[in-house]
């Protein structure tokens, strides 16, 4: 298959039909992400994929088909998962596919750290809106569905109590959450961001492109797992250039010695549950209030666990449910909540080391779905009946759960 409209895989058709109807038979409402980093090989092949503007067209035409085919049965739509994060880690360290960087990142055989992540980014955001601005205009009217797009952040902690580290707090959320929001709520990049990247390395928007991208969203998919502290940094951008240099933000996992929060089986996760509350603050103070679904929220098992008594994954979700409810109390227009993940599943680069889920799959035992004590703990939380709880647990009423 070249990636092209009219090159139409029908058994992936047919599976998809299938999956939504079993869900809608099933009483589960599909939210259905257009684009989840697996851009066809034979667009990167022809012309660099995200690197081109022809990717924007390709990319409506596969959301056109994806609304018509199946849009009559879902009724939610999110145009791309994480932007920000496989642009990143594809373009500027070159750790995910295509694995493009400077030398001074990685080993990469070809790319540009200090200017392919802006031109990628740009692109995605215009084949958003279009996308958007199609719906809106050929769909919306006989589908009545809404549609958004995916954004993961961490939240960014001054590191101590400066002017300096409060505005390396501000610019981290910035480069890492408002690089895409922004532009799609209003109509442009940051400012710190224009400002901040030389050279003309950032694009610009057209005043017709500012016109698209303005507003196109009816929700935003968030996700969130952890933070950081973030000072200023005074190291030079000369040599290496790109978006984690150019926002001049040092991140470090502690402060005096402490962590910011628990380190989760020596990964990059340090749990922070108060994190997601002032991200989700943050974002209705800056940016109107918009209709949040949390797309994402989750905690690994340890490295090649097989125990099912995951005691410090149901903690997880109810400091962090708990955080979520306050952040509702206080007026964020939250609309529901999902974990990562239901099942075990293939973590991208990290294959199945990292297990999610709250059903464990038996992978040398026909695929069994074994559930784990933090799927009976839902399924016990999310009960329309009262119950007696800890302080520090919310109620399945304080929040609408997806």
């Amino acid at each position: 298959l070249d990636g092209r409209k009219g090159d139409v895989n029908h058994k992936g058709v047919q599976f998809y039909t299938s999956l939504i109807e079993t869900l809608i038979h099933e009483g589960i409402e599909p939210i259905v992400t257009i684009f989840h980093w697996d851009l066809p090989q034979a667009l990167e092949d022809e012309y660099g994929g995200f690197l081109s503007p022809k990717f924007v067209d390709d990319y409506l035409d596969y959301a056109d088909f994806c609304f018509k085919t199946f849009g009559h049965k879902v009724k939610k739509w999110i145009t791309f998962n994480e932007p920000i994060m496989f642009t990143t880690n594809g373009y500027e360290f070159g750790t995910f596919a295509p694995g493009r960087c400077s030398r001074y990142y990685g080993n990469c055989t070809s790319g540009n750290s200090g200017t392919e992540p802006y031109i990628v980014i740009h692109h995605l955001i215009l084949a958003h809106a279009k996308a958007v601005d199609s719906y809106r205009k050929n769909y919306l009217e006989s589908q009545k569905g809404i549609i958004g797009i995916t954004i993961q952040s961490l939240w960014a902690v001054p590191k101590f109590h400066t002017p300096e580290c409060c505005l390396a707090a501000y610019r981290a959320i910035d480069f890492g959450f408002g690089w895409v929001f922004h532009p799609v709520t209003f109509g442009d990049y940051p400012e710190t961001m224009k400002s901040l990247v030389g050279g003309g390395r950032l694009p610009k928007f057209t005043k017709e492109e500012s016109k698209l991208i303005k507003g196109s969203y009816d929700f935003l998919g968030l996700n969130y797992y952890t933070a950081r502290y973030a000072e200023d940094s005074n190291v030079s951008c000369l040599t290496h250039q790109g978006p984690l240099c150019d926002s001049h933000v040092n991140f470090t996992t502690s402060k005096n010695g402490v962590p910011i929060g628990k380190q989760v089986n020596g990964t990059w996760m340090f749990i922070y549950p108060k994190g997601i509350e002032e991200l989700l603050l943050y974002v209705k103070e800056n940016y109107n209030n918009p209709v949040i679904y949390i797309t994402e929220n989750g905690l690994p098992d340890p490295l090649n666990s097989t125990s099912l008594n995951d005691t410090g994954r149901i903690d997880f979700y109810r400091r962090h449910l708990r955080r979520l409810s306050l952040a509702i109390k206080a007026g964020v227009n939250v609309k529901g909540f999902y974990i990562w993940t239901l099942l075990d599943d293939f973590e991208w680069n990290s294959g199945y080391t990292y297990k999610f889920g709250i059903y464990q799959i038996e992978r040398e035992n026909h695929l069994a779905r074994i559930p784990k004590e933090s799927e009976r703990w839902f399924r016990q939380f999310l009960k329309p009946i009262p119950r007696v709880l800890n302080d520090d647990e919310p109620t399945s009423s304080m929040l609408s759960t997806a």
